[in-house]
């Protein structure tokens, strides 16, 4: 079988540069992920944070999405969609840079108390970047090009994870403590500002965005649209068929963000892994993805996107059970392998899985529920996965949190 994923000749001339910004988007995102964000919570449990501090450095974005994502996807649907997510990421991503001076200016409870604050405040230009790009994608894009531009986009995404989180590794350890999480969270956010750059040159085709739906006459018989709060809250969206797949999505995020806060504790003072090893790991997991990823076209033509993200969600069940019984470095890389592959097959088809379900002409409305569903659930599993690990133990919380993933990835298969 010839690798060929990355072939443009076979798609037409008005598609290519949205595409090729697209996979370059996402490979500088790969150098931010591979760095800045995936040492985070390291860093911080390096610092004596809490299961509960590194829950907090998610939680607090979360609570900030929940109560701007309806507000911000009004701000998105009035605006070019591409500049909106431009300067939306570009707000965003000032935020890395000034990780960079932390350990100059605080001690190490200080640091992670400015963490979680940073974070809180990034959040504010994130919302409007994450109900805007799921829009941009879906105008950017053709529907019958969706599954193999995410497809590619993981496999870039891996490829620059995978590098970079080795890199990482290395850096980190071979230089002092502190200086050399200076160096990595501005190799990210050099990554950041260079994704920024190409999230500004893709561009809505006219041919993708839909016409507004044209208003009811006033003589029609049909009940008149919901005024004043419920309009301004879109809660007509949950008196349609999209319901099914926001409560199917926000099971699976809950599910899957219960065990986040729980892993840099377990791999750092159960396993105790350095950040070579936690480097190497990564790049096994992305190097699944990679390959996976290859596959994904295939497998979602298929089976359907919705087929392939319950499966994928189900699977996500093995990596926190099969953590929970490990015992050194090698079964943590065989691990990391495995759950590679399972993160790409979800990965790469629950977007689209959503974006079959909602109205051209009406996106930013849905995907502002979808924000706040989503980060509803990251900021309850990230408060209680620590709480509950802290009363039943990590090894039992981690086998409880797996189970949990395979309920939701049945659940969105049957009712989803």
């Amino acid at each position: 079988m010839r690798f060929n994923i990355f072939k443009q000749s076979d798609i037409p001339e008005k598609y290519r540069s949205n595409f090729i910004n697209l996979y370059l988007d996402i490979a500088w995102f790969g150098v931010l992920s591979g760095t800045a964000i995936n040492f985070l919570n390291v860093y911080a449990t390096r610092l004596g944070a809490s299961s509960l501090q590194i829950g907090l450095l998610t939680a607090t974005s979360s609570v900030v999405n929940l109560f701007l994502a309806i507000p911000a996807g009004h701000w998105v649907s009035k605006r070019n969609t591409n500049k909106a997510v431009f300067w939306s990421s570009v707000l965003f991503r000032l935020g890395y840079f000034l990780w960079i001076p932390l350990p100059w200016i605080f001690n190490e409870q200080g640091q992670i108390s400015a963490l979680i604050v940073l974070t809180l405040l990034m959040a504010i230009p994130l919302t409007p970047l994450g109900v805007g790009f799921n829009a941009l994608f879906a105008e950017a894009v053709p529907v019958q090009y969706r599954a193999r531009v995410a497809g590619t986009r993981n496999i870039t995404f891996a490829i620059a994870y995978m590098l970079t989180s080795l890199i990482t590794g290395i850096i980190l350890d071979n230089t002092p403590f502190t200086e050399g999480y200076q160096l990595v969270f501005a190799l990210g956010a050099i990554g950041s500002a260079i994704s920024s750059f190409h999230l500004y040159h893709i561009k809505p085709l006219m041919e993708e965005i839909a016409p507004q739906a044209p208003p009811i006459p006033v003589s029609d018989p049909r009940p008149s649209a919901p005024r004043g709060i419920a309009a301004a809250m879109r809660l007509d969206i949950w008196n349609t068929s999209f319901k099914k797949v926001l409560l199917a999505l926000f099971f699976f995020h809950f599910a899957h963000y219960l065990s986040n806060p729980l892993y840099p504790i377990f791999n750092v003072r159960v396993l105790h892994l350095n950040d070579t090893h936690l480097g190497i790991g990564t790049a096994l997991y992305y190097l699944s993805v990679l390959l996976a990823s290859t596959q994904l076209r295939r497998v979602v033509h298929r089976l359907g996107n919705k087929m392939v993200t319950g499966l994928g969600v189900a699977g996500m069940a093995s990596y926190p059970i099969m953590l929970a019984f490990a015992e050194n470095v090698w079964q943590f890389y065989g691990l990391s392998f495995l759950g590679g592959f399972l993160f790409a097959l979800v990965n790469g088809s629950y977007a689209n899985y959503m974006l079959e379900n909602i109205p051209p002409h009406d996106r930013p409305p849905h995907l502002a529920w979808y924000t706040i569903i989503f980060n509803l659930a990251v900021l309850l599993a990230s408060l209680l996965g620590p709480v509950i690990a802290d009363q039943i133990g990590l090894v039992s919380a981690l086998l409880a949190f797996g189970m949990a993933r395979l309920l939701a990835g049945i659940y969105l298969l049957k009712w989803g």
